[in-house]
């Protein structure tokens, strides 16, 4: 497999961008496979963050949203805001590390 080119933070040439800037635009991957690659230096010692680049001109657009894939996101984010122990819709996405709306948490 041959390596990917790595271009510097804030250096990737023209025509090349993230997922995150693609969806800035209104296009998605589309099947293509990734190009080059964009570390983000962090600090501390910790490694990079790598983003991954993609063709703009072979990029597509972003498929609307549907009913149907309505309903299932707003079904998904309803499980997520619903507690597993009182099973009251918290009013926010319940974290995972308390597993729990914050009252039934701080009661355990």
């Amino acid at each position: 497999m041959a390596t990917l080119p790595v271009y510097p933070w804030h250096l990737a040439p023209e025509g090349l961008a993230t997922r995150r800037q693609l969806r800035a635009m209104g296009l998605r991957p589309g099947g293509q496979s990734v190009v080059a690659e964009l570390p983000r230096p962090r600090r501390r010692g910790r490694p990079p963050l790598v983003g991954y680049l993609y063709r703009v001109d072979q990029a597509k657009p972003v498929r609307p949203m549907t009913e149907g894939r309505s309903r299932a996101l707003a079904a998904a984010l309803r499980a997520r805001r619903t507690c597993p122990q009182c099973r009251r819709d918290a009013g926010y996405c319940i974290p995972r590390t308390l597993g729990a709306c914050v009252p039934c948490a701080d009661n355990h």
